[in-house]
């Protein structure tokens, strides 16, 4: 998947935004981060469910994210570690992890 094809992908899931962090490109739902990439390095990181980090990790091209909260982010090295289909899924469910934090009325919206 190339980088646009990505950020349309994001841009399509319901309540998402986009901006700039800390030199990284951020898709966020209420300005909170579930996809933060490095563009320049083509590196990003999302949320993941904390019973599958391990296998996560252990797969070629992911590791648990620097700066994040540990077993809940991993980092993947480009947009081609995992097929188009996994990535879309991954990212979904980032951005599911993010919304369950946030109050019943701001989820209903979204929903």
């Amino acid at each position: 998947m190339d980088i646009e094809t990505f950020r349309d992908y994001c841009l399509s899931l319901k309540g998402t935004t986009e901006g700039m962090k800390w030199d990284h490109l951020c898709f966020m739902i209420e300005e909170k981060i579930y996809v933060i990439m490095s563009l320049e390095e083509g590196r990003f990181s999302i949320k993941c469910d904390p019973d599958e980090f391990d296998m996560l990790v252990a797969r070629p091209g992911i590791q648990q994210a620097y700066h994040m909260a540990k077993r809940q982010w991993i980092s993947l090295d480009s947009l081609d570690v995992l097929p188009d289909p996994e990535l879309k899924s991954r990212v979904a469910e980032s951005r599911t992890f993010v919304l369950r934090k946030l109050s019943k009325k701001v989820r209903e919206k979204y929903n």
